[in-house]
């Protein structure tokens, strides 16, 4: 149950995701799927000493083949052969398969692939799978997933579980989440000429938001009127606003 519930938290994000690409008008789109608790698993079974662990982790990061070799002299067989094979575990879902047969037999690893399995089958976009893709290691608690596009080398958009940062605030709770880099986006995103934009009040109103979605699926341009920003309301570019007639909102001319 817990991990039906926690997959579709990263379906309800990716679902987001997808939507957010899609309104910028990216196409070509591929998300790189890894997960940190495959690496924490084998350094705990492995007894890695915290020092050691983060020397690992950059040369993972790095895909430091030489480096990881040279850093798992020291630990024991199964330890030293799973963290030089992380590296080569890269590709489409068959590394899947790959990785069942030549990384230990732990049940932590065994969960995740089955997690990972359960992505690739909802999956409606091209994927791939990266177990040495370890960004936000400290930070994530699971999944951790990237967006890239044909014409970027870097990751247009990133993100992940990170269910036990909420500790921080009094309780460990399931969370997920990305963030988009709007400046690589606007580098490939269609050019559309402005014609202008209109004006939303800030208001926690359901009827509001299904408006202003509506025009934004339009390809209107739709700004939110932030509280404290009045002075700079000339500096938007807005010749129409949104202003409520009974239950209705309705566009009008500034």
């Amino acid at each position: 149950a817990d991990i039906t519930r926690n997959l579709a938290r990263l379906e309800l994000r990716r679902g987001r995701l997808r939507a957010a690409l899609a309104a910028c008008r990216v196409a070509d789109v591929r998300l790189d799927f890894g997960h940190v608790a495959v690496f924490r698993a084998i350094a705990r079974r492995g007894n890695v000493a915290p020092e050691l662990e983060s020397e690992l982790l950059e040369a993972l990061l790095a895909k430091d083949r030489p480096g990881i070799g040279a850093l798992s002299v020291p630990l024991d067989g199964p330890t030293r052969d799973a963290l030089r094979t992380l590296p080569d575990l890269y590709g489409g879902p068959d590394v899947l398969d790959a990785a069942q047969r030549e990384l230990p037999a732990y049940p932590e690893i065994a969960a995740v692939l089955g997690d990972l399995r359960a992505l690739v089958q909802a999956n409606g976009i091209a994927m791939s799978i990266d177990l040495a893709d370890l960004r936000g290691y400290h930070y994530h608690s699971g999944v951790v997933f990237a967006a890239y596009c044909e014409r970027l080398p870097s990751a247009i958009a990133l993100g992940g579980r990170y269910d036990e940062v909420g500790k921080a605030f009094g309780r460990a709770r399931p969370a997920t989440g990305f963030s988009m880099d709007l400046r690589e986006i606007a580098r490939v995103a269609p050019r559309t000429e402005r014609r202008g934009a209109s004006l939303a009040p800030h208001a926690y109103d359901a009827a509001l938001r299904s408006a202003v979605d509506a025009l934004r699926e339009k390809g209107e341009i739709v700004i939110v009127d932030l509280p404290g920003h009045e002075p700079a309301r000339a500096e938007l570019g807005c010749n129409r606003r949104l202003v409520r007639r009974g239950k209705k909102w309705e566009v009008e001319a500034l």
